[in-house]
């Protein structure tokens, strides 16, 4: 489940909050009780793709190619 930050209009704490993707947005302030205070925030994400294997563009590292494959093979058996 994803984790969104919440701010209040009225006391300007900032939660976070994990719920659902289609749940809905709570009401109350958990900090000072104000209704209908909370909007959330965007913010920065801490996902990363990390290894080998990806790039931040979300590409994944060029495959060698077929002839490179073939000498690599033929260079063990020497």
């Amino acid at each position: 489940m994803p984790v969104y930050e919440y701010r209040c209009d009225q006391c300007r704490q900032t939660e976070e909050i994990m719920q659902k993707i289609g749940e809905d947005s709570p009401e109350i302030c958990s900090k000072c009780g104000a209704r209908n205070s909370l909007s959330k925030v965007v913010s920065a994400t801490s996902f990363q793709l990390k290894g080998g294997g990806w790039y931040k563009d979300l590409y994944s590292s060029p495959k060698p190619e077929a002839k490179d494959i073939k000498d690599s093979k033929t260079d063990k058996k020497d």
